[in-house]
């Protein structure tokens, strides 16, 4: 004899110790039948988006929580009714049973391993081994706008089933075909900007049908309110002002006419300032300096884009620095380490996890290169394009940002010959690589046109004696100058 059960799922900690996340989209809706690991949805953590896999089988009975909403970790996002069996002599069912056969979905990795991707061995500072970056995500699939669906009566935690009597299942929740008002005493939906005009016209927005999604209000549902005559004339005119006219339009003033925008800080830029400022004020920075002739490491790279055995990889003068940092570190390891206050010690790494910084839409990010110190030139220039690709696309993982052991970060790419770069928190050192320029250059003892780039080393100085970064970045100036010599440093 078959039964229903509503099982609720918990917002699990996505990364090491994230205590919240914002649910970006729903890939589902109520009413839907989802198989066991199906993406239901796409979370923003303080440093990625992730996809969440279903830790269930069953039909979708609630969606607690709208997109842009901020979750704690262990709230309850989504509800799920699914088929339970109280067997042949109508006993309940093997409860401890199930439990086995369900996911646990406690951290990131977890997640990922319910989603059948492959885990990958990280080397990672006070952290387990978890799983490789998340593949892209599929396009959205719309959601429909529900009205709230009937109360599951005492939210159990997460590990516990509330049964329900076959002869009373849980009916699917009509499609609502019109915006749903908010809740009695809830606060009407509508933007920053919307609440300004509505403000500037005198506009009570809760006299105010919302149009938008989830009956969000959006300007048009003020501008059409105060245009039914609901206000005197003065306002109505006002609203009319508020529209874009003549060199207003052609000018840093958007089509809405607003003349500032407001963006809430949070996801990637909130963390990634918050870890700034904090590195800022707590590592004592010094930044050195050192201007290269680096023309044979760039004619290098031309051999071996030519050659056969590079054929397909994607090869840059930042692959080679990333090989020639690895190297250095070797007889420089002080620059590999961590400042730990907490315990009065220094955490000295015996493997390298390269950070390399990278612009996303989403802000700064440095994903690293796990045990990038055991990797070959060839498997260096893969990962390089892999991490890049998928920072570009949003889709690095926690894992992949956490565990960082020393950075790169290539300013030359925008033109820039040099910088003051800000440590990774948690890191000794990060080495930013300037635009690499034909300059006149002093060559055998005579002026020639060379190609130059100037390196730039930030290191934190409670770690990091001025003489040991002078030292490797002197080393690492002098693989660059002269390749070969990388045959006295191995």
């Amino acid at each position: 004899m078959s039964a229903t059960m509503i099982k609720e799922f918990r917002l699990p900690d996505l990364g090491e110790g994230l205590t919240e996340s914002e649910i970006v989209a729903w890939k589902v809706a109520v009413g839907d039948t989802v198989t066991l690991n199906q993406i239901i949805a796409e979370v923003e953590t303080a440093k990625a988006v992730v996809e969440l896999p279903s830790p269930f089988a069953g039909v979708v009975a609630v969606l607690h929580e709208q997109p842009g909403t901020v979750v704690e970790v262990g709230k309850p996002i989504v509800s799920f009714e699914i088929a339970g069996d109280d067997g042949a002599d109508g006993s309940a069912p093997d409860s401890d049973a199930a439990a086995k056969r369900e996911p646990n979905l406690v951290g990131y990795g977890a997640v990922l391993e319910a989603s059948g991707r492959p885990a990958r061995r990280a080397r990672t500072f006070g952290a387990p081994a978890t799983a490789s970056p998340v593949r892209a995500a599929e396009p959205a699939a719309p959601v429909r706008a529900a009205e709230p669906a009937s109360p599951v009566s005492a939210p159990a935690p997460a590990e516990q089933v509330a049964p329900v009597r076959a002869a009373e299942p849980v009916a699917p929740t009509p499609v609502e075909t019109k915006p749903a008002a908010p809740a009695p005493g809830e606060r009407p939906r509508s933007t920053p900007p919307v609440r300004k005009l509505a403000k500037d016209l005198g506009v009570d927005l809760e006299a105010v049908t919302g149009t938008g999604e989830h009956g969000l209000i959006t300007r048009d549902d003020v501008k059409n309110f105060v245009g039914g005559g609901d206000l005197p004339a003065a306002a109505q005119e006002l609203a009319g002002a508020a529209q874009p006219v003549g060199a207003q339009a052609a000018g840093f003033i958007p089509s809405g006419g607003e003349r500032e925008t407001r963006t809430p800080i949070k996801g990637v830029r909130k963390f990634t300032a918050a870890a700034m400022v904090s590195s800022a004020f707590t590592a004592p920075h010094v930044t050195e300096f050192l201007t290269v002739d680096v023309t044979p490491t760039m004619e290098l790279l031309a051999r071996l884009k030519a050659s056969r055995a590079f054929a397909g990889y994607k090869l840059t003068p930042l692959t080679l620095v990333s090989k020639a940092v690895l190297i250095a570190l070797r007889n420089h390891p002080t620059l590999n380490a961590r400042w730990d206050d907490a315990n009065q010690e220094i955490v000295q790494f015996n493997y390298v996890n390269l950070g390399i910084a990278a612009a996303t839409p989403r802000g700064l990010t440095v994903p690293n290169i796990k045990d990038a110190d055991r990797m070959s030139l060839l498997e260096i220039s893969t990962a390089l394009t892999e991490l890049t690709d998928t920072a570009r696309a949003g889709k690095t993982s926690p894992e992949a940002l956490s565990g960082g052991t020393i950075s790169i970060t290539n300013i030359g790419v925008f033109g820039i010959d040099a910088g003051t770069p800000i440590l990774n928190p948690g890191e000794a050192a990060i080495l930013a690589l300037g635009a690499v320029r034909k300059m006149p250059w002093e060559y055998r003892d005579e002026v020639a046109l060379r190609q130059v780039m100037t390196l730039s080393l930030s290191f934190d100085h409670r770690l990091v004696d001025g003489e040991q970064g002078s030292r490797f970045l002197q080393d690492l100036g002098a693989m660059l100058a002269d390749p070969g010599m990388v045959l006295a440093m191995v």
